[in-house]
């Protein structure tokens, strides 16, 4: 496989978006009452805040990632469309506005990410505790995926999110180890392998998830490193996407990597182990992730994971 390569790279020429990467724009009506729920609960959501590109598919399909803890982050990430600012008191009304619009929604399945919270003495994991709880009451059948940020590697957050009882939960470590420096503020590639470690550990039962982007600059090895890293801690599903610069002042595009390319590391990575794959251009953390079947991937999952 051709992928990416260890010698230097430039950015790619500004407007030369590859055909695959050129988006329809919604006709669905579901696009519409989707948007009204979201204002109407006055919630913030990944799919906007980060200028996520499938925003206009999963809306047009009633699913939403919800973004808890406001929509100031503490962290200035250089891949990162969220606002960087000094955040807002924590909303303690989001919480049941979070369920309401669950409920109302009729979702089998939710992604709650946050904001980083580095501000609060413990991360704004008690927030986020809620909300799943929150959630959980008003939707009990209803599958719940949690997408946290490091929480400085403190396990008593990271342990008070687990103790929710989220089905699944989530970690992104957003890109290899070489490059994290430039692309993740604050956060560090070994912290967050023991967040996930720590969680594996703790609630053996829940499954595990993480991601990484594609072409900013990575090699095939340091690909093949990272997946190799997230199985030794205990990954269960991975998603790989492509980077896509949200504006000027964000890390630059180095490469646009091909379908067949992702196709070929779905391949790779299920080969490893991973009980479920996500690779494409457009994949991103909470891509499809309602396509996800709990019963399927506890079923198929290894049970020599390591503990």
């Amino acid at each position: 496989m051709s992928c990416c390569s260890s010698t230097p790279q430039t950015p790619v020429a500004k407007g030369s978006k590859p055909p695959w990467l050129r988006l329809r724009l919604p006709t669905s009506p579901v696009f519409a009452e989707t948007t009204g729920v979201v204002r109407g609960h006055d919630l913030h959501t990944v799919c906007e805040s980060a200028h996520c590109p499938n925003r206009f598919e999963c809306w047009s399909r009633g699913t939403a990632t919800f973004m808890v803890g406001g929509d100031h982050c503490t962290r200035n990430c250089g891949f990162c469309a969220v606002h960087t600012a000094k955040p807002l008191a924590l909303d303690t009304g989001e919480p049941e506005r979070i369920a309401q619009a669950c409920a109302r929604m009729k979702l089998r399945h939710v992604v709650i990410t946050m904001v980083a919270r580095d501000d609060l003495s413990d991360g704004a994991s008690a927030h986020v505790s809620e909300c799943i709880l929150a959630a959980r009451k008003a939707s009990p059948s209803m599958i719940i995926e949690v997408l946290t940020s490091d929480f400085n590697g403190r396990e008593e957050d990271i342990a008070r999110v687990l103790e929710a009882r989220p089905e699944i939960f989530s970690h992104n470590l957003e890109t290899v180890e070489r490059l994290t420096p430039s692309v993740r503020s604050r956060a560090t590639y070994r912290r967050s392998l023991e967040v996930m470690r720590f969680a594996r550990q703790t609630a053996p039962d829940l499954l595990m998830k993480s991601g990484i982007m594609l072409g900013l600059g990575e090699t095939d090895d340091e690909i093949r490193a990272t997946l190799s890293d997230m199985r030794s801690v205990g990954i269960e599903i991975v998603t790989l996407g492509q980077y896509l610069q949200p504006s000027p002042n964000h890390l630059p595009v180095l490469r646009w990597v091909t379908p067949e390319e992702f196709s070929t590391w779905e391949q790779e990575a299920r080969a490893m182990g991973f009980t479920y794959v996500a690779s494409g251009p457009l994949v991103r953390s909470s891509y499809y992730a309602d396509a996800v079947n709990l019963e399927s991937l506890h079923a198929a999952r290894s049970p020599t994971l390591p503990l």
